[in-house]
């Protein structure tokens, strides 16, 4: 799912800091085993690696050209695997703020004004907004490629998106505000919370308007040799509850710790003394729980997940022999 601007720029990062226990390079896999939530979270820190967003245009064509020449067998002499380790999905390069790697950098402001206290409305609004746009950009970038989608389908899951979180966030707002049995310290305190539940469902709902044609026309599904066995419904239906699933995950760090952690640190005597620190200081707690949750959540299930063939409709098991089938989960 990463751009070439991504996955050429990590193998240019890669090859300046190969190491000899690199595994060999096999074209179109990843470079770790998918098969383990280790191999998988080892693959995803490469791709959402944010040093390859300050990788030279120069090098990165050079990255491009290797997997070129690698593909015609005229890989030149002395190139070791640690160089050639390349994971392109495009020719196109995605603008910097919407790639995998920029995710973190990007997205972290964006969750520093989620978790501001004493939220107005039009705050919550503004910083949910900004939220679902830039989640949408992300998701519209990365996309499958090899599939056409329409641009409708994009406006339609981000405007689902949009008003889901706004009005999850904002009606949240409004009955913590309306509960009298909430102390102010406590009420200020769920506040902080509002943000999780918000996203959460938006991301749910994105993720169900954005790809509900995958559910009535299904998604294909491969042999153990890649051959395409057909296409299934009920693999789509399990692509999407693993996406959704992910969807959630994903935020749950980012959103419940900090509050937590900030609520611990905001009693100390260094912030009590300094409250111009606070900021600054939940700039980086939200930064580190971002860090932490973006690549274990995207690791939770394979890319390419594994069904059995006996689970599908008849007719995809009937057309092949293979006990098991995979197909593409998306991001």
């Amino acid at each position: 799912m990463a751009d070439t601007a991504t996955t050429a720029s990590a193998a240019a990062a890669s090859a300046a800091n190969a190491s000899s226990d690199a595994p060999p390079f096999q074209l179109g896999k990843p470079r770790f085993q998918q098969t383990s939530f280790y191999g998988r979270f080892r693959h995803f820190l490469d791709i959402i690696d944010p040093r390859t967003l300050f990788v030279t245009e120069r090098r990165l064509r050079e990255a491009v050209q290797l997997l070129e020449d690698y593909k015609h067998g005229t890989l030149r002499p002395g190139v070791t695997n640690e160089q050639a380790i390349l994971h392109p999905d495009t020719n196109e390069k995605i603008f910097m703020p919407f790639r995998m790697s920029g995710y973190i950098p990007f997205g972290t402001p964006i969750v520093v004004g989620l978790l501001l206290p004493n939220q107005t409305l039009a705050s919550t609004v503004f910083w949910q907004w900004l939220n679902q746009s830039h989640n949408a950009c992300v998701n519209y970038a990365n996309r499958n490629a090899t599939k056409p989608s329409p641009v409708s389908k994009f406006i339609q899951g981000y405007l689902g998106a949009v008003i889901s979180a706004v009005s999850i966030a904002v009606g949240l707002n409004v009955l913590v505000q309306k509960a009298n049995k909430f102390t102010p310290a406590t009420r200020l305190l769920i506040q902080r919370f509002v943000p999780f539940p918000a996203v959460a469902s938006a991301n749910i709902c994105n993720v169900v308007l954005m790809r509900y044609g995958e559910l009535e026309e299904g998604i294909d599904v491969l042999d153990s040799d890649g051959n395409l066995v057909g296409s299934s419904k009920i693999a789509a239906r399990h692509a999407l509850l693993e996406t959704a699933l992910t969807r959630v995950v994903l935020p749950m760090p980012i959103l419940v710790l900090p509050p937590i952690v900030m609520s611990m640190l905001e009693k100390t005597s260094l912030l009590q003394a300094r409250p111009r620190l606070l900021l600054p200081v939940q700039s980086l707690v939200c930064l580190a729980a971002f860090g932490l949750a973006l690549p274990l959540a995207i690791s939770l299930f394979p890319q390419m997940s594994e069904i059995e063939t006996s689970q599908l409709e008849p007719e995809i098991a009937q057309a092949t022999s293979s006990r098991t089938v995979v197909y593409n989960k998306g991001l």
